[in-house]
């Protein structure tokens, strides 16, 4: 849902001219494949017993998703980056991508990383390069997105799912990730 809410967010902020029309097909694209495809994608894995529960709590269990994840997020990037009025947002689905790919390789150390966090400093890291770029005044946004991340860190923490270390790793990826993807590309 992040990656909708992002999107919107983009679209309402951007000082390019898209029409309703394609603004629509977005949002349905990027909906669809990072919301509607993981969410059955979750009840098959359930249902062949890949996985106990939705909340997906162990490494193990969080390995098929999240290469799901990777597929999509570099398939979205790889289709933005090359429609000009949606370069950067390629750009931050490539960032995200890179996140992922890193947590996936962390996977092999034992390593967990809360994914909420790193969605949500994504988008933060996301905004803060995009306002700075365009000279929008993104403090608002990036004021509301950090209490949010706050909020969701807290809730990570107070459900048990995730320690601060998991928590501090995600936030600092999903920042990191979308400034040198920034830089790369």
């Amino acid at each position: 849902m992040i990656p909708t809410i992002g999107v919107l967010l983009f679209l309402t902020i951007t000082p390019e001219n898209i029409t309703k029309q394609r603004q629509y097909l977005l949002l349905s694209i990027v909906f669809f494949t990072t919301y509607i495809i993981p969410v059955i994608t979750l009840v098959i894995l359930k249902a062949i017993g890949i996985i106990k529960s939705f909340q997906v709590e162990s490494i193990r269990e969080r390995k098929v998703p999240l290469f799901l994840m990777l597929l999509i997020f570099y398939f979205l990037g790889w289709i933005l980056i090359n429609i000009p009025d949606f370069k950067d947002l390629g750009i931050m689905f490539y960032g995200t991508n890179f996140a992922l790919a890193i947590i996936y390789v962390l996977f092999f150390f034992k390593i967990k990383t809360s994914l909420h966090v790193v969605s949500m400093s994504s988008a933060l890291g996301f905004f803060l390069i995009y306002g700075g770029v365009n000279s929008i005044l993104i403090l608002p946004i990036a004021c509301v997105i950090l209490v949010l991340t706050g909020l969701v860190a807290s809730s990570r923490l107070h459900l048990k799912a995730h320690s601060r270390t998991e928590i501090y790793l995600g936030f600092f990826l999903g920042l990191i990730t979308q400034y040198l993807s920034y830089l790369l590309l």
